[in-house]
């Protein structure tokens, strides 16, 4: 019983390490430890109006308006068929003389998904294209969550749950304790989107 207990504590720095392979310690040219909260802090979640809205313009040399109109578009149609979305996620505008597309979504955002353990939010957003020679602005919007809805559901606009006001901390440098989960997997939801948006605009 000894050998084995010593044998499994052995082993615990190693299971240790390869659960977490993903999150790397970042260090600055200093070698000093950077806050790993610090993509999601002030300013990461924009404000325009009173409503939150992310926006990106990507530059696609070379293209047409026509030509990123319909990569734009054949993209936003797939995405309302992968897997964690819901049958309501459709395109609701699409107009071919504008170059203008709008996407309404439905979908799931999971914060843990471990055994016994599933934490998840339904996100409804809206994805904007607007389609130009060589470019595109995209934007996010119309940002708000359906929490627990299997049991006591709960509705949280973006403007109320995942601002610097209610998604961090007092002094700023860290990730609120309840609201910081839904504005951090926004922020990695939204990242995701730009950079595939933006990919398959330059291939």
């Amino acid at each position: 019983m000894k050998k084995f207990f010593i044998a499994i504590m052995m082993c615990l720095p190693m299971m240790a390490g390869a659960q977490n392979t993903w999150e790397q310690t970042e260090v600055d040219v200093t070698g000093k430890v950077v806050n790993p909260d610090q993509k999601y802090l002030v300013g990461a979640v924009p404000v325009v109006d009173g409503k939150v809205v992310f926006t990106t313009t990507i530059e696609a040399p070379g293209k047409s308006a026509d030509q990123i109109y319909g990569i734009i578009l054949d993209y936003m149609k797939k995405m309302t068929t992968e897997p964690n979305q819901f049958e309501q996620s459709r395109i609701v505008m699409n107009d071919s003389v504008k170059k203008e597309i709008c996407g309404s979504y439905q979908e799931w955002l999971v914060f843990k998904n471990k055994p016994l353990v599933l934490d998840r939010t339904r996100l409804f957003y809206n994805l904007l294209a607007s389609c130009e020679d060589g470019k595109a602005k995209i934007t996010l919007t119309r940002i708000y969550y359906l929490y627990d809805e299997e049991r006591q559901p709960q509705t949280y606009k973006a403007e109320d749950w995942i601002t610097d006001e209610y998604g961090l901390k007092k002094n700023k440098q860290k990730l609120s304790r309840v609201t910081g989960k839904f504005r951090k997997k926004t922020i990695d939801r939204k990242d995701y989107l730009f950079g595939k948006l933006k990919s398959l605009l330059n291939q």
